[in-house]
């Protein structure tokens, strides 16, 4: 974008976000900040889980399955299989390196340890040069409501798979969270040069983030463009159950919708080729466009989405002057 050695944050959630998280630390390095959704950790088999942010990390690291887009490449689960065979939860998947990470966390969160102490070390350990930060120390927890269920988020998205409608999404803890200090920090001389929003599920993986009461208020402080990458590309979800969601909220699928979602926090959003005839309503919005393939296929693919995005924010700062 230039050669200011400002810091770029980038909001993340899930396999979309991860990565472009992942082409914009390749260009980026150490600019990059990525504040994680947390929303979805839970406790299982009694050890502390945040698919999110292990997610983003496997993925920066370089040692995400390739093919499912979460969890390890060349994993194994004979500890699951014995799970299974003593009667146990099999439902969501450990598998047996995985459990390394799980367990490392969860006993240096019960000694005391922060989260973002935690993940800083795990990323230390695998070679991540970028910051990864969860969006709290404190915990929310994304709720499903769902003919009259309250469901937990897991027992949504893994163990029901996604198989029941969303009537409303809730964000339990939310109100009492506070913003990690390590993202409030950023004010001022300080403040990041852009902020970007990922191609995340803005309900399930971007929602969270925002719930945490002080980061609006953080990201307007900024002063920064910010940036939104739709994850709706021809009306549909590249993964997962965005589009669903927006059909039984009674949003249409569209990268539109997204710009409306966004409305009044995003100076600009990145849309797929597929979907340039939306560009003139977003237009309207007062958000600007930028239209660029954003399905991500390969490594490069993140890369060359990475480059479109940092050149789209020199534009929309440009704009802004």
């Amino acid at each position: 974008m230039n050669t200011s050695n400002r810091r770029i944050v980038a909001l993340a959630g899930g396999v979309g976000g991860a990565k472009l998280a992942d082409g914009l630390a390749q260009l980026l390095g150490d600019r990059l900040v990525v504040v994680v959704n947390t929303g979805d950790d839970f406790e299982h088999l009694g050890l502390h889980i945040s698919p999110d942010l292990d997610t983003v990390m496997y993925t920066l690291a370089g040692i995400a399955n390739k093919e499912q887009g979460w969890g390890l490449s060349g994993e194994s689960w004979t500890f699951m299989e014995q799970v299974a065979r003593l009667g146990g939860p099999d439902w969501f998947r450990l598998g047996d390196r995985d459990i390394a990470t799980h367990a490392i966390r969860t006993g240096r969160l019960r000694a005391g340890d922060t989260l973002t102490a935690i993940t800083a070390d795990l990323c230390r350990a695998l070679g991540i040069s970028s910051q990864l930060l969860p969006m709290s120390d404190d915990p929310v927890r994304t709720t499903i409501h769902s003919r009259g269920r309250a469901l937990p988020f897991q027992d949504y998205f893994v163990r029901l798979r996604c198989d029941v409608p969303v009537e409303r999404l809730s964000f339990e803890g939310a109100a009492a969270a506070r913003l990690n200090p390590l993202v409030d920090a950023m004010r001022g001389d300080e403040a990041p040069e852009a902020i970007i929003l990922c191609p995340s599920n803005p309900y399930l993986s971007i929602d969270p983030i925002l719930s945490v009461p002080a980061m609006r208020g953080w990201i307007k402080a900024t002063g920064a463009p910010v940036i939104a990458v739709s994850p709706i590309v021809g009306g549909a979800a590249i993964k997962g159950p965005a589009a669903k969601i927006m059909q039984e909220l009674d949003v249409q699928p569209s990268a539109a919708s997204v710009a409306a979602h966004y409305r009044g926090l995003i100076d600009g959003l990145v849309i797929d080729t597929v979907d340039d005839f939306h560009a003139a309503d977003i237009q309207a919005m007062g958000i600007a466009t930028n239209v660029t393939g954003t399905v991500m296929r390969s490594i490069d693919d993140r890369k060359t989405l990475a480059e479109s995005c940092l050149a789209f924010l020199q534009a929309v700062r440009s704009r802004a002057r």
